[in-house]
C-alpha cells in the first residue's frame, strides 16, 4: 500500500521531471539551487539547517497552477486531498498588482508538522475571477463561462482514484501508479491547437485571463525549488546568462534572521504553441506563459509581526516615491535594520514570529524554581525555542512575480465595483474549509509548550502566546 505522503512525494518528483522535460531552464534553477544549497551548508554547518533539513530543502517544490471555475476548483481539491493537501490561505491578486491579475488564490499543502517534513509539497492555485466586472463586461463573461463549461481538465478515472486514495489514505501500488499517471498528465501543457483569435481577446484584458480561460487545458506555471540563499542563486543564475525578473520579491535581505518568504523567477520563455486561424488552418506560433521561480523560505510572523511587514512596505513605497532615484532595495534594507528585531529571541518576546519550545536537555538542574512565563524559560535555558518555517505565500510577492512575466498590462475598468470574493467564499466554492494559516501556526506552537510542560513538570500559563 502507498500511503499519501508517499503519493505526494511521488507526485512531486514526477512532476519535476516533466517539468524539466518541458521547459529546460528550470533543470539549470534546479542544478544551481542545489550548488547553492551545498555550499551554503559547507560555509554555515548547522546554522543553514536552522529551518528545516538540508535533505528537506533539496527536496522541496511549490507548484502553481491556474483554473477558470469553481467546479474546476473542486476538482483540483479533490486531486491534492488524495495527497494529503488541504487548502490554507485566502490571497486576493487583484488587489495586490498593479496589471491586471484577475484572479484568488489559495494553496493546497500538508497541514500537519510530520506531514511537512516527510514532504512539504505545496500547490499555489489561482481561480480566474469571471464575475468581476472591472475586468469582464457581461458578454465577454457571458462567452467565457461557456467555454470553461465546455472542457473537463480532470478525467473521471482519476477523480474516482482520488476520492479513494482521501478516504483510506493510501492506495495498492497497481492503483497509485494509475493515479500518478493520470495526474501527472492532467498538468502537462496540451498540444491542442488554440484559438487565435480568442486568446487575443481575453489577452487584451490580462494575460493571465487568456492563460486560463485561452486553452482547453491547465498545466503547471512554475515549479519552484527552495534555496538557501536566494541572492547568491540570482547573482549564478544571471551569470551562467539566464534572465531573471528585475528583483527579488518579498522582505530585503539583510543580517538579522530570514522572515516570511522571499522569490524570484527567470523570465517566461516563449514556447512553440499550435494556433487556429479563423479560416480553420493551423499556424506555429508561440508564447510566453511558463517560468522557473525559485524560493528561500523564511520564519513565520504573527499577526502583529506580519502588520509590522506591511506597515514597513508602505514605507518603502511611500520612500521611493518621494526619492525615484533611491534603490529601492537599499531602501528596504535600512528600513528593516531600524524597525526589525535583529535576533530570534527578540522576535519571540515581542510576539512577531512563531516558534515551538522543546525542554532543553541541559537545563539547569540545581533544584531552582523554573519560570512560568515561556520567554523566561527560554531565556534562562530551561526551554529551547525553534523557528516555525513559513509554509505560506504573500500576495504582493505572488503577483510581483506573475506581473513580472506578463506580456502586457493589461485592462481594468475602475469605474465598475469590483465583485466580492473572500475566504469565506472560496471555503463554499471548493466545497472545504480554506484553514486560517496562522491558526495552524498558533496550534503548533501551542502544542510544543504544552509538550514543554508536561516534560519539565509545569503548568505554563502562555500568557506571551501573540494571539493575545
Amino acid at each position: 500500500m502507498i500511503s499519501q505522503w508517499q503519493l505526494r512525494a511521488a507526485f512531486a518528483a514526477r512532476l519535476s521531471e516533466m517539468y524539466g522535460r518541458e521547459v529546460p531552464a528550470y533543470n539549470t534553477l534546479v542544478d544551481v539551487s542545489r550548488e547553492v544549497n551545498e555550499d551554503t551548508l559547507r560555509a554555515q554547518g548547522a546554522d543553514a539547517e536552522r529551518l528545516g533539513s538540508i535533505g528537506r530543502v533539496t527536496a522541496e517544490r511549490h507548484g502553481a497552477i491556474r483554473v477558470g471555475t469553481p467546479a474546476e476548483l473542486r476538482d483540483v481539491a479533490r486531486v491534492f486531498g488524495a495527497l494529503g493537501m488541504r487548502p490554507v490561505g485566502f490571497y486576493d491578486l487583484r488587489e495586490a498588482a498593479a496589471s491586471a491579475v484577475p484572479v484568488v488564490s489559495t494553496a493546497f499543502r500538508p497541514v500537519d508538522a510530520d506531514e511537512l517534513a516527510r514532504n512539504p509539497f505545496r500547490v499555489f492555485t489561482s481561480l480566474l475571477t469571471t464575475a468581476d466586472p472591472r475586468f469582464f463586461d457581461a458578454g465577454l463573461r457571458s462567452r467565457l463561462e461557456t467555454f470553461l463549461a465546455g472542457r473537463e481538465l480532470f478525467p473521471p478515472e482519476l477523480l474516482a482514484l482520488a476520492d479513494r486514495a482521501e478516504a483510506e489514505r493510501e492506495l495498492p501500488e497497481a492503483d497509485a501508479g494509475r493515479f500518478l499517471h493520470l495526474a501527472v498528465r492532467a498538468f502537462e501543457l496540451s498540444a491542442e491547437p488554440i484559438d487565435r483569435a480568442w486568446y487575443e481577446e481575453l489577452e487584451r484584458v490580462s494575460a493571465v485571463a487568456a492563460d486560463i480561460g485561452g486553452v482547453r487545458s491547465t498545466h503547471i506555471n512554475h515549479l519552484t525549488p527552495r534555496v538557501l540563499d536566494i541572492d547568491e542563486l540570482y547573482r549564478r543564475m544571471t551569470g551562467r546568462g539566464i534572465e531573471m525578473i528585475d528583483a527579488i520579491q518579498g522582505p530585503p535581505g539583510w543580517k538579522g534572521p530570514d522572515l516570511l518568504l522571499r522569490q524570484t523567477s527567470f523570465r517566461a520563455l516563449a514556447e512553440p504553441r499550435a494556433l487556429r486561424l479563423p479560416d480553420g488552418s493551423v499556424i506555429s506560433g508561440a508564447l510566453r506563459v511558463r517560468f522557473g521561480e525559485v524560493e528561500a523560505r523564511g520564519i513565520a510572523l504573527t499577526p502583529a509581526g506580519r502588520a509590522l511587514y506591511d506597515r514597513l512596505l508602505t514605507l518603502v513605497d511611500d520612500e521611493t516615491a518621494r526619492h525615484p532615484a533611491a534603490d529601492r532595495t537599499e531602501v528596504a534594507r535600512a528600513l528593516w535594520t531600524t524597525h526589525v528585531p535583529a535576533t530570534e529571541r527578540e522576535l519571540a518576546a515581542q510576539g512577531l514570529a512563531y516558534f515551538t519550545y522543546h525542554a532543553a536537555p541541559d537545563r539547569p538542574r540545581n533544584g531552582t524554581q523554573p519560570p512560568t512565563s515561556i520567554v523566561e524559560l527560554e531565556r534562562r535555558g530551561w526551554v529551547r525555542a525553534e523557528p516555525v518555517v513559513y509554509e505560506d505565500f504573500l500576495p504582493r510577492s505572488a503577483a510581483g512575480i506573475f506581473q513580472s512575466n506578463l506580456s502586457g498590462e493589461g485592462s481594468r475598468n475602475s469605474g465598475q465595483q469590483g465583485a466580492a470574493y473572500d475566504s469565506d467564499w472560496l471555503s463554499g466554492a471548493i466545497g472545504r474549509e480554506v484553514l486560517d494559516p496562522y491558526a495552524l501556526y498558533a496550534r503548533q506552537r501551542s502544542l510544543s509548550i504544552d509538550r514543554a510542560g508536561r516534560e519539565l513538570g509545569l503548568d505554563i500559563e502562555d500568557i506571551d502566546d501573540p494571539r493575545h
